[in-house]
């Protein structure tokens, strides 16, 4: 075995080790906002391993620089996050109860500002 399938392979399996537990943190967590934090950054992480798994195992093996894999690298480090708190704040909107253990609400904070925002610039249109 060389030494960049031992680095490959390092990568690949430190990837999916995170989607693994992932896919846990999906099953086992109690609320929405918990699983989408664990699909969210679990996810990502792993997949942006395997990504970079593949990157140097052809850039080693072929000497082919795939520049296509790093722009998916890069697509998914920015959307995957961005979609995570869509649809976190989708559900706070909708009022989906967050779990009794959960012991901060730091967007209801963060919302209440923008409300408070919002009412301020309609009693100055007045």
């Amino acid at each position: 075995m060389t030494i960049t399938e031992i680095i490959t392979s390092f990568f690949v399996i430190v990837g999916t080790f995170f989607i693994f537990v992932s896919a846990i943190g999906l099953i086992r967590l109690r609320d929405v906002y918990t699983r989408t934090h664990a699909g969210g950054k679990s996810s990502t992480l792993g997949v942006m391993s395997i990504m970079f798994g593949a990157v140097i195992f052809f850039l080693v093996t072929q000497g082919d620089f795939n520049f296509k894999l790093i722009l998916t690298i890069i697509f998914v480090l920015m959307t995957a996050p961005l979609a995570a708190l869509a649809v976190n704040r989708s559900a706070y909107r909708t009022n989906v109860k967050l779990d009794e253990a959960t012991s901060m609400d730091e967007l209801g904070d963060a919302m209440d500002i923008e409300r408070e925002k919002e009412k301020l610039k309609r009693i100055s249109e007045e």
